[in-house]
């Protein structure tokens, strides 16, 4: 899809980085392969059951529907599993009210949006944004149980060996996993045209923009330990010294990662997920590179982030958590690395908790998610089986060549490659109403 007019994107905001308006339900055949507690297995087509067969309220669910789906969300698809069966979904295009709404801060008017967000279905791809971060830490896993690394107590740079002669040598794979790498920040620097320390808080906070860089791979791998017991101007304010081991969400973290398991196992991240994961669960996926010529494949790939796939698909990486692992013939993996995340306290190994009771001051209930620039998540209740996905309207832009190559000219999406979520995602100053606390406690307050 062309862009016909430039639109001018707000820096700060990229950070993880038939007519609009409708709204679709469909229903899938039945599949073969229903897991069960005595075998467990990943579903390649989801049975799709009434709410009521699995204990939920239907009524319950249609106005929690309503609510992720409203006028101003900008949602594209919501999904509800329980006790793995697809039990509610909806996907829809833009509304007329939220294109003339973006039309007000972005130079695309309001017909040309309709158009390029159109009508969504069931087969409509969404993308991940740093929902990516948590598919990279259980493909880091994996690499572990098929012995390509030993563990994630490892240091990194027994696979970074770039590290290997200085202080970086401390560092582990698992403190990249927890964003406690001790690595300086990085960013994109507009004055040097190139990733580079970040220079404020806001910068650094949400990760860092290494998104404008053609090579985002480079600059992550050749980055220092930040000097400690020295107030950063990147870390809070610069109000308080950094420590190492302290956290710091970083983008750059989760991309060496994705190099971890290159050079650990020779694959690409694309080609090891499809073997080791995707083709497990029933997933088909896309996942963004780089612009670089060279690196792991004809570009580098982007493992924190710009995972492309149906709203579907990302349900069954959910249900895989709660199934406990990856099954195949009997048997499973990842049980215990599954149980450490389903026990997180806030952050670690790439997943969030997430509040499920926002009503209650302080929260007294979370669950584990997912999360991604612009609303994207897979909630997981393990409590109540249950998975809750939702993303948000999404366009793949795709003017340079019909490869998911991340190349962003932030005045002229027509001559870019881009993630083109909506809202923030096109630089629009516009909020979405939509809240994941929200909406999973309406979803969880459904269950009778």
């Amino acid at each position: 899809m062309v862009f016909k007019k430039k639109i001018y994107l707000l820096a700060f905001l990229i950070t993880s980085c038939g007519g609009g308006g409708g709204s679709s339900q469909t229903v899938a055949p039945e599949s073969p392969n229903t897991p069960t507690p005595s075998s467990p297995s990943h579903p390649s087509v989801w049975d799709v059951v009434t709410p009521g067969s699995v204990g939920m309220n239907k009524a319950g669910l249609d106005e929690a529907f309503r609510y992720a789906m409203q006028d101003g969300s900008y949602t594209q698809a919501a999904v509800v599993i329980k006790d793995g069966k697809l039990v509610y979904e909806r996907y829809r295009g833009i509304t007329m009210s939220e294109a003339s709404v973006l039309n007000e801060s972005i130079s695309i008017d309001s017909r040309t949006l309709a158009e390029l967000y159109a009508e969504r279905d069931v087969r409509s791809y969404v993308s991940s944004w740093s929902t990516a971060k948590s598919f990279t830490s259980i493909l880091i896993a994996l690499a572990v149980e098929d012995g390509f690394i030993s563990s994630i107590e490892d240091s990194a740079s027994e696979y970074i060996t770039e590290w290997s002669t200085d202080q970086r040598s401390s560092i582990s794979i698992k403190n990249l996993l927890d964003m406690r790498s001790g690595l300086v920040p990085m960013c994109f620097i507009v004055s040097i045209n190139d990733i580079g320390e970040c220079q404020t808080a806001s910068g650094a906070s949400s990760g860092g923009n290494i998104v404008y860089a053609n090579d985002q791979m480079t600059k992550c791998i050749s980055r220092n330990l930040a000097d400690e017991g020295v107030n950063h101007p990147w870390y809070e304010n610069g109000s308080v010294p950094f420590n190492r081991g302290n956290f710091l969400y970083s983008n750059c973290d989760t991309m060496v990662l994705g190099e971890i398991i290159f050079r650990a196992t020779g694959q690409d991240l694309q080609t090891f997920a499809e073997y080791s994961l995707f083709s497990k669960i029933g997933i088909e996926a896309s996942w963004w590179r780089d612009f670089s010529s060279d690196g792991q494949s004809n570009g580098n790939y982007l493992a924190y982030c710009c995972l492309d796939m149906t709203a579907r698909d990302f349900a069954k990486f959910g249900h895989m958590l709660l199934l406990g692992g990856v099954w195949e013939n009997g048997n499973s993996k990842l049980g215990s690395y599954v149980d450490t995340i389903k026990n997180l306290q806030s952050y670690g190994l790439k997943f969030w908790t997430l509040c499920s009771n926002p009503s209650s001051s302080p929260c007294d209930e979370y669950i584990i998610s997912t999360i991604g620039f612009d609303g994207q998540y897979i909630m997981v209740d393990f409590e109540r089986n249950l998975v809750v996905v939702r993303a948000s309207l999404y366009e793949p832009v795709q003017n340079i060549s019909a490869d998911r190559k991340m190349k962003l000219f932030p005045d002229d999406l027509s001559s870019s490659n881009w993630v083109a979520t909506v809202p923030s995602g096109l630089g629009a100053a516009a909020n979405s109403t939509f809240s994941a606390s929200e909406f999973v406690k309406q979803v969880i307050d459904s269950i009778n």
